[in-house]
C-alpha cells in the first residue's frame, strides 16, 4: 500500500469513527494512540531493557488497526533524560518520563506528582523459593515439547511472539523458557493482569478491616446519599458492575481508542478524579461492563486507606504482598497525580507473576501466614452474573455457565481454572486440581482466541505433568 493510500485510509477511518462516536472522542485519538505507545516504549525500554524497535513492531502487530497509525508516528528516546516522546503526524504529542523505581508516567503539560520511593522492605520472603537462579529446563520431554510449541511461530500472521513461560507444579518451577533478551529477572508489563494484583491488595485491606465489600465505596465525590453513585460498592468495582459511563476496555484495537476510558488513561493526569466525575450509564449492580475505570477507583481507595499518599500506597503493596511472596522485580507505575495505575501498569518478572499465582493456589496463605482473607480466593474465582467472558472479582474464571468459561472448558481447560489476564497475550493461570500455575507473557493479538497458543499450552502442560506424575508414582 502506498503512503498516499495509507493516509487516505487513516483519514477515512478517523472521519467515520468521529461521525459515529462524536467529535470530542475523535479529537482524543492522536493523544490516546501516542500515549499508549509512549507508555509501552518507555516502560519496556527503561524498566525491562528491551529493544525499542522490536518492541514497537511486536506491540503494533498485536493490535488490529494499530499499523494504520504507528507508521505515521515519530518517536524520540532520550536515554540521558530517560524519557520517550511520540507524535502522530506531528500532533497528539505524548511524553512519558521514567523515574528510578517508579517506572514511567505520562506527562500532560502539568508537573507530575513528586513521589519519593519508599525504602526497600527487608522482611524475609514467606513463600518458599520456587527455583534456583538458573533457568529451569523442562523436567520431561513432554514439557519440552509443550514449550517448543508455545514458542513456535506460525508461518503467517497472526504471530505468537511468546516472551516468557513459567510452569510451576506444587510450588516449584518445572519448566521455563524466555525469548532472546529476556530472562528470569526481566520485568515485563502485565497490562490488565495488574487488575488481579489490585484485587489482592483490596482483599488485604478487607482482611484488615479497612475496606468493606458491601456498602458504599468510600469515594469523596460519591458521599452524597442523593447521588446515584453513592450506591457503588467495592464488590461492584471488583466485578465491573459499578455502572460508570466510561465505555469498555475489553478490546485492544484502533476502534477502542475512542472509548472515554482511554481518555482517562492517556489524556488525563488524575485518572481517579476523572473516573469519579463520570455519571452512571447503568444502575450499580445491574449490568456487567468491563473497563479500567473500575480498577482505577480501587487503586484510589487503596491509596486513601494506606495513608493518602503515593509513598504509603507503594509501601503497603511491598510490605503486605510483594515482600512476603518474594516478588523482587516489581514496578508499580503511577499516573500524573501519583496514584497507582492499577488497571494495567505493573511490571514484574515471569517468576514474580508465578509467585503471585502460587499465593492463590495456596488459598491466600504464604509460609503459614494468611495474606488474603479466608475465602477470598473462592470469592475472586466466583462467577459474576452476565459477564459473558467469564469473570469473577478481579480474576477471569471458568466457574459458571458463561460463554467464555464454556469455551475454555471445551478447549481443554479444567473447570476450576481461574486466571489473571492482560491484553495481547498475558496470563497467570491457576489450576488447583492440577496444583499448577502457568505464566505466559508475549505480544499476541486478542483475536482469534487461539492466536496466542495458550489453549494448546494449558492442554500440553496438563498432559505432560500427568504423564510425569504417573511415571514418578506421584499421582
Amino acid at each position: 500500500m502506498t503512503r498516499r493510500r495509507k493516509i487516505v485510509l487513516l483519514i477515512t477511518t478517523v472521519a467515520f469513527a468521529g461521525l459515529a462516536l462524536g467529535a470530542v472522542r475523535a479529537h482524543d485519538l492522536p493523544k490516546v494512540a501516542t500515549g499508549f505507545i509512549a507508555d509501552v516504549l518507555c516502560s519496556e525500554t527503561f524498566v525491562s531493557g528491551l529493544d525499542i524497535r522490536r518492541n514497537l513492531t511486536e506491540t503494533a502487530d498485536a493490535m488490529p488497526g494499530a499499523g494504520l497509525l504507528t507508521w505515521a508516528m515519530d518517536y524520540q528516546v532520550d536515554r540521558a533524560r530517560k524519557d520517550v516522546t511520540v507524535t502522530l503526524f506531528g500532533i497528539g504529542r505524548s511524553h512519558a518520563i521514567y523515574r528510578e523505581g517508579l517506572g514511567c508516567t505520562l506527562e500532560h503539560g502539568a508537573e507530575i506528582a513528586d513521589v519519593r520511593l519508599p525504602p526497600g522492605d527487608r522482611q524475609p520472603a514467606l513463600l518458599p523459593e520456587i527455583a534456583g537462579p538458573a533457568v529451569v529446563s523442562p523436567q520431561s520431554p513432554e514439557l519440552s515439547a509443550a514449550l517448543d510449541r508455545a514458542f513456535a511461530e506460525p508461518t503467517s500472521p497472526p504471530f505468537r511472539r511468546t516472551r516468557a513461560i513459567v510452569v510451576m507444579k506444587s510450588g516449584r518451577i518445572i519448566a521455563e523458557r524466555y525469548a532472546d533478551g529476556i530472562g528470569p529477572e526481566t520485568p515485563l508489563l502485565g497490562f490488565s493482569m495488574t487488575k488481579s494484583v489490585i484485587s489482592a491488595l483490596t482483599g488485604i485491606l478487607v482482611r484488615q478491616g479497612r475496606l468493606k465489600l458491601d456498602g458504599p465505596a468510600p469515594v469523596a465525590a460519591w458521599t452524597n446519599p442523593d447521588d446515584p453513585r453513592h450506591a457503588i460498592t467495592v464488590d461492584q468495582l471488583l466485578r465491573h458492575t459499578a455502572g460508570l459511563a466510561l465505555g469498555s476496555s475489553l478490546q485492544a484495537s484502533l476502534g477502542s481508542a475512542f472509548e472515554p476510558v482511554n481518555r482517562m488513561k492517556f489524556v488525563e493526569a488524575d485518572m481517579a478524579a476523572y473516573a469519579a466525575s463520570m455519571p452512571l450509564a447503568t444502575a450499580p449492580g445491574t449490568v456487567w461492563n468491563y473497563h479500567d475505570g473500575n480498577t482505577i477507583m480501587l487503586a484510589h481507595l487503596i491509596r486513601n486507606a494506606a495513608g493518602g499518599n503515593p509513598e504509603g500506597a507503594l509501601a503497603f503493596a511491598r510490605r503486605e504482598l510483594f515482600a512476603p511472596l518474594g516478588m523482587r522485580h516489581v514496578t508499580l507505575q503511577l499516573d500524573g497525580a501519583g496514584t497507582i495505575e492499577g488497571s494495567s501498569e505493573m511490571l514484574a518478572s515471569a517468576r514474580d507473576w508465578a509467585r503471585f499465582g502460587q499465593l492463590y493456589l495456596n488459598d491466600g496463605v504464604a509460609g503459614g501466614r494468611r495474606i488474603l482473607p479466608e475465602g477470598w480466593v473462592n470469592y475472586s474465582a466466583s462467577a459474576t452474573p452476565n459477564a459473558w467472558v467469564g469473570i469473577g472479582a478481579g480474576f477471569w474464571t471458568n466457574q459458571g455457565d458463561s460463554f467464555g468459561a464454556t469455551f475454555r472448558v471445551d478447549h481443554g481447560w479444567p473447570r476450576d481454572a481461574f486466571f489473571a489476564k492482560g491484553t495481547i497475550g498475558q496470563y497467570t493461570i491457576v489450576i488447583p486440581s492440577e496444583r499448577l500455575v502457568i505464566v505466559r507473557l508475549g505480544r499476541s493479538p486478542n483475536s482469534p482466541p487461539e492466536a496466542d497458543g495458550v489453549f494448546d499450552l494449558v492442554r500440553d502442560v496438563i498432559a505432560a505433568t500427568r504423564a510425569k506424575g504417573k511415571v514418578a508414582g506421584m499421582d
